[in-house]
């Protein structure tokens, strides 16, 4: 793959998908040949299971959650992301393999070893070259999505506690990878997070 595969991570209401669009376009005035997608609905299935999160009277047990997450990664994978880095494109993705970590790891409390086994055969070793992530209090996150007046999804509506558990997960992810995870100060305004992403990829590719 000659590809570059860029994540975007964060707790609720951390601005990643508005800098991911911003993120898209500065790379495309680079001369660079830039894919945005999302998970878990990058491909029509993936839109299927975020649905089935919202249906009346479903609740996934944890566990189920990792599965279904898993299931939507591996269509993603095979469908879109192996196919656009063989052609050699920027791919930016609004959450992929760690989001499930800490969510589902740190969130809600299944065994995050675990977790990163199932990962590695969903990714088909897919993995990001560059992750950034967005780092907010989760209660401003939160604040920020209420504030915009749209409906909740199922992960936004749960405690706040709960949203803490995964802003530790995402730490705990950048301790053990600093090389790959760089961390975005995702309270600044968002001219300013903008330009941090900005020195952060311009970084990455002079690097690689």
């Amino acid at each position: 793959m000659s590809g570059v595969l860029i994540t975007l991570e964060g707790v609720e209401g951390s601005g990643k998908t508005t800098q991911m669009m911003r993120l898209g376009r500065w790379l495309r005035r680079q001369g660079r040949k830039v894919e945005h997608t999302r998970e878990p609905d990058g491909t029509r299935l993936g839109v299927a299971v975020r649905r089935l999160f919202e249906r009346p009277g479903v609740h996934p047990k944890p566990l189920v959650e990792v599965f279904l997450f898993m299931a939507a990664r591996q269509q993603h994978v095979a469908e879109k992301i192996r196919p656009w880095l063989d052609r050699g494109r920027v791919v930016l993705c609004d959450r992929y393999a760690d989001a499930t970590v800490a969510y589902q790891g740190y969130g809600r409390g299944v065994d995050p070893d675990l977790i990163r086994e199932l990962n590695a055969r969903a990714t088909s070793g897919v993995v990001p070259d560059l992750t950034l992530l967005f780092d907010l209090d989760p209660a401003a996150g939160l604040q920020r999505n209420r504030a915009m007046g749209r409906r909740l999804d199922r992960f936004e509506r749960e405690k706040l506690a709960f949203h803490r558990r995964v802003r530790q997960g995402y730490h705990e992810i950048l301790r053990a990878e600093p090389k790959r995870v760089r961390l975005i100060r995702a309270g600044e305004p968002p001219d300013v997070v903008e330009a941090e992403v900005r020195a952060v990829v311009e970084d990455f590719f002079r690097g690689a």
